[in-house]
């Protein structure tokens, strides 16, 4: 046996042996990127051409004195036609709207008209498919009234199936940026404490906190440009708030908007809202601690109990059942 292995084991052999490992690896190199994205590339460059285009529409409306002149990207013209057609604008609640899709990361004129139109394609979509699965494809042994009921639940269902997207999309970017404001809140401080000034502190924590949380570092990035180019210092905290909709951030931009009017120190401020923030933070995870145990009742009373039962008591019965 050994001596097979032995003349198997040639020099042709290993050569290909590592030839095949050697494209493996580079196979495996070159589909890296591709395969696993970096999302945070692409977020901080839509975050540096957010900026660009901030600089730019501040620098023509302080030129000229003309109305601000929208630099963002267009929806597609038959989307843009069909809202415009029905002006969707006016019963689904155009700031309201614009409110909800920034809160959730989606910015410019775009992405405001295709939720528009989803909005109205979604019932009548999910009012169709319900039809044609209940009169067509199934026999479902009901009047007409009846399932009709069913075909106008579903539309309801289609109508809000959108804004429960855009609900769960605002969920998780703010988690997101709950879990990562303390520890920014602690790099501001270190910034502002060794000279730094708000604006560059802002930039350069930016940068750092974008592997904890993409989405905190573009609310950072932007607040530094409009800090840089809005006429009013305040209006830059009143948006990074209105933009994150978080009790912890806004207390944090109304102590920075209370500061920049009466001169208090920066770094007091900054120590207070961490530690803050980080109570907050840790009471969150008890709560959630807590309540761990009346949520494992049920799941322990179906499934853990009954396969304990056969394990203790299965023996015995099988013995019962022998001697019987």
């Amino acid at each position: 046996m050994l001596d097979y292995i032995a003349s198997a084991i040639n020099t042709q052999t290993m050569l290909v042996l590592f030839a095949a490992i050697g494209a493996a690896a580079t196979v495996l190199t070159l589909a890296m990127p591709v395969v696993f994205a970096d999302p945070l590339g692409k977020r901080m460059k839509a975050v540096a051409v957010e900026r660009e285009k901030i600089r730019a529409r501040e620098r023509e409306r302080m030129a000229q004195g003309k109305q601000k002149v929208s630099l963002r990207e267009s929806p597609k013209q038959y989307i843009q036609t069909i809202v415009e057609g029905f002006n969707l604008s006016k019963w689904v609640g155009q700031e309201e709207a614009r409110l909800k899709l920034v809160q959730a990361g989606y910015r410019g004129q775009a992405p405001y008209v295709t939720y528009l139109f989803f909005r109205m394609v979604t019932p009548i979509v999910a009012f169709l498919a319900a039809a044609f699965y209940l009169f067509v494809v199934i026999e479902f042994n009901q009047p007409a009234t009846v399932k009709l009921g069913l075909c106008i639940a579903a539309a309801y269902i289609g109508m809000h199936l959108p804004w429960m997207l855009l609900k769960s999309k605002i969920q998780k970017r703010q988690q997101s940026i709950k879990r990562a404001f303390p520890d920014t809140l602690d790099l501001l401080l270190i910034c502002v404490e060794s000279g730094m000034s708000i604006e560059a502190a802002l930039k350069k924590v930016g940068d750092e906190v974008g592997s904890q949380s993409v989405a905190l570092a573009e609310e950072l990035t932007l607040t530094t440009a409009e800090l840089s180019y809005l006429p009013d210092r305040r209006q830059a905290y009143d948006n990074l708030a209105k933009r994150t909709d978080l009790d912890g951030v806004k207390s944090v931009c109304m102590a920075l908007t209370q500061a920049e009017k009466y001169g208090t120190p920066l770094a007091n401020m900054l120590r207070v809202m961490a530690q803050e923030n980080r109570d907050m933070r840790m009471s969150e995870a008890e709560k959630k601690a807590a309540g761990l145990p009346p949520k494992l009742t049920v799941p322990m009373i179906l499934f853990f109990l009954p396969v304990l039962f056969v394990v203790i008591l299965g023996p015995a019965v099988i013995k019962v059942m022998a001697v019987n």
